[in-house]
């Protein structure tokens, strides 16, 4: 793989992964509620998930995935009920005011949210539309090696990050304007009719 190839994936997965859908949804409803807590699980579950598509593309599995049809369609349904959840329990949560010293009412443990992220992502149509589609377009898969792929997959890895801390980021400032309980209510409902919008698009798509 040349530079100019891998420089080439990094923009063109860079503008993918920025470009709003239903994992940034997610990341903003999430930050918004409940601050950083968990976040770190919360983005490693959408970075894994990328790196188990990329794999699957890269090792000739593609027309696997693309086989094995209603697992990926349960997948998916799995991904856009766990959205569904979030926004039920956005809905339905206390409206504490936010602030620094507040506990939040709800928690879930890292590996909830690990695989919440994760099973989202599997599911999520933007993300198999990437890695099936367009990623042969941009990367030669039938030469890449294994160092290629390491570099691939680093690539993957920061640039997923960076994007969804950035995001987290934006949404962290946000949050710190909802200092009474009901501008934390239209958040909490907000966010969570954003969280159920995806998941009727996951499921729809």
């Amino acid at each position: 793989m040349t530079i100019h190839g891998l420089a080439l994936f990094c923009l063109v997965y860079l503008l993918a992964t920025a470009s709003p859908g239903p994992g940034i949804a997610a990341i903003l409803a999430r930050v918004l509620s409940k601050g950083t807590e968990g976040l770190v699980a919360f983005i490693s579950g959408f970075v894994v998930g990328d790196l188990i598509w990329f794999t699957c593309t890269a090792t000739g599995m593609a027309a696997l995935a693309q086989a094995a049809h209603s697992v990926f369609v349960i997948v998916k349904f799995a991904g856009a009920a766990y959205l569904l959840y979030l926004a039920y329990r956005l809905w339905t949560s206390p409206a504490q005011p936010l602030g620094e010293d507040n506990v939040p009412s709800i928690r879930q443990r890292p590996s909830q949210l690990f695989f919440g992220s994760l099973a989202l992502t599997i599911g999520n149509p933007k993300v198999m539309v990437f890695f099936l589609a367009l990623l042969p377009t941009v990367l030669d898969l039938t030469k890449i090696t294994v160092s290629d792929f390491l570099k691939v997959a680093l690539a993957i890895l920061i640039i997923l990050s960076s994007v969804l801390s950035i995001y987290a980021l934006a949404a962290l400032r946000a949050r710190r304007l909802f200092k009474s309980s009901r501008a934390v209510r239209w958040l909490n409902r907000g966010t969570g009719t954003a969280m159920a919008g995806a998941a009727v698009a996951v499921a729809s798509s």
